[in-house]
């Protein structure tokens, strides 16, 4: 029976584009109120308006003296200090022509003034300070309202809650913020040599880390895992576990996707009346990932995730190797987690780094090889971790990112600055 789409195996650029433009068609599962801090790592799901102008008076930016620029026009300059203030200071007092008032980081500047003077340009004895440098107007102070007016906004509906867009939250009182629910992702191993953590395993059998890895990385990326029983390579068993995981907002399965006899994992899926957009890409590791959709029907789920495209749910079928498993989550699935998190779509981009040591490998395949960046300040360097394949991972621990190589280079010399991936 053929697949309800032609096998195809696409350049990595092509699935890539593929994966980005369902991903742009989704829309999140729903929203939610969080408290302030429990909504980090999640999408906002509505505008932060500034409830007063930022900065709300005339603020300085450096410690010093706040001066009219006009007085320091010759040099040096003695003016009469009429007072100081400080940082949250209610400012009583007024600059006139031949005055100063020492000031301080983040303090108001007073009416009158127009320019701060660095203090380590100034020498004060009792009531008079002496300037040694001229200063333009608006030096070291930031006009009030000029960071964002009033009823401005601060933060579109969209935004990852970072450390940063917390921070912009806050200064606008929001202790509650409303955010787009994490979607549900889950995670289906398979394989009859694959065991839980827990057990001890026979010769031929191996734990299941990728159940593990793929939790991890879905978190991080805003996703709720949910971890279901490991597949045998029994038709029917897996089909009740593929139909269980569409109850989730997307589906990951790991294993069951290459060549083998018992490699069951696309012929259920088309038993389930899936349509897949690709059956592998020209990468490695990870050349045999799958994409695509089940519609809702025959055996799937009566719940629908509103996914602006009707009714199905989407899958990924991922390679079994855990090194595999790794990349093509980072390079496929993500795109389409952060979709349902409410985040905006984002092109993927590289770093660049110098290679320390030669490359030699095939081409034909675009590889994502664990490396190690290093370096210090601007100076990037980037190196082969050695590995022995894609299932190794004490490789990829001791790893932080993935050298790019193209697919029609099969050397690369050291000192060539090379794409990363970070990791």
């Amino acid at each position: 029976m053929p697949l309800k789409s032609a096998p195809t195996i696409l350049s990595f650029e092509a699935a890539r584009h593929v994966v980005e433009e369902h991903a742009a068609r989704l829309r999140p599962r729903g929203k939610e109120l969080a408290e302030l801090l429990d909504s980090v790592g999640q999408v906002l799901a509505e505008p932060v308006i500034a409830d007063r102008n930022f900065p709300p008076f005339p603020r300085a930016t450096r410690d010093g003296y706040a001066v009219q620029a006009a007085d320091l026009a010759e040099l040096p300059a003695r003016l009469d200090v009429i007072g100081e203030i400080k940082a949250g200071a209610d400012v009583r007092l007024e600059i006139s022509r031949g005055q100063a008032a020492a000031i301080m980081t983040g303090a108001p500047a007073p009416p009158g003034a127009d320019a701060v003077v660095m203090v380590e340009y100034t020498t004060q004895t009792g009531e008079r300070v002496e300037i040694s440098k001229g200063i333009t107007a608006g030096e070291n102070i930031v006009p009030a309202g000029s960071e964002a007016k009033r009823g401005a906004r601060l933060l579109s509906p969209g935004t990852r809650l970072d450390h940063a867009a917390i921070a912009v939250a806050a200064s606008a009182g929001k202790s509650r913020l409303l955010v787009y629910s994490r979607p549900r992702v889950a995670v289906l191993a398979t394989g009859d040599e694959i065991v839980d953590i827990d057990i001890s395993p026979a010769t031929q059998q191996i734990r299941n880390s990728n159940t593990y890895s793929l939790a991890a990385q879905i978190q991080a990326a805003g996703g709720e895992p949910l971890l279901l029983p490991i597949a045998p390579d029994k038709p029917g068993r897996l089909r009740e576990l593929m139909i269980d995981g569409m109850e989730a907002d997307l589906l990951l399965l790991t294993g069951g996707v290459s060549m083998g006899k018992y490699d069951l994992v696309e012929q259920v899926l088309q038993d389930l009346g899936a349509e897949f957009f690709f059956t592998g890409a020209q990468i490695q590791p990870g050349r045999p990932v799958v994409f695509g959709r089940i519609p809702f029907g025959a055996g799937a789920p009566a719940r629908e995730v509103s996914s602006g495209e009707g009714s199905h749910r989407y899958f990924f079928g991922l390679p079994g190797n855990p090194i595999s498993t790794m990349v093509t989550f980072e390079l496929f699935a993500r795109p389409v987690l952060e979709a349902l998190s409410g985040l905006a779509p984002r092109k993927l981009v590289f770093l660049h780094a110098q290679l320390k040591s030669e490359i030699k490998t095939k081409t034909g395949l675009k590889r994502f090889l664990p490396a190690l960046l290093s370096g210090e300040f601007e100076r990037a360097e980037v190196e082969l971790v050695p590995w022995q394949g894609s299932g190794d991972i004490a490789a990829t621990a001791r790893s932080n990112c993935y050298v790019v190589v193209p697919p029609d280079r099969d050397r690369i010399p050291a000192g060539e600055w090379v794409p990363v991936l970070p990791r």
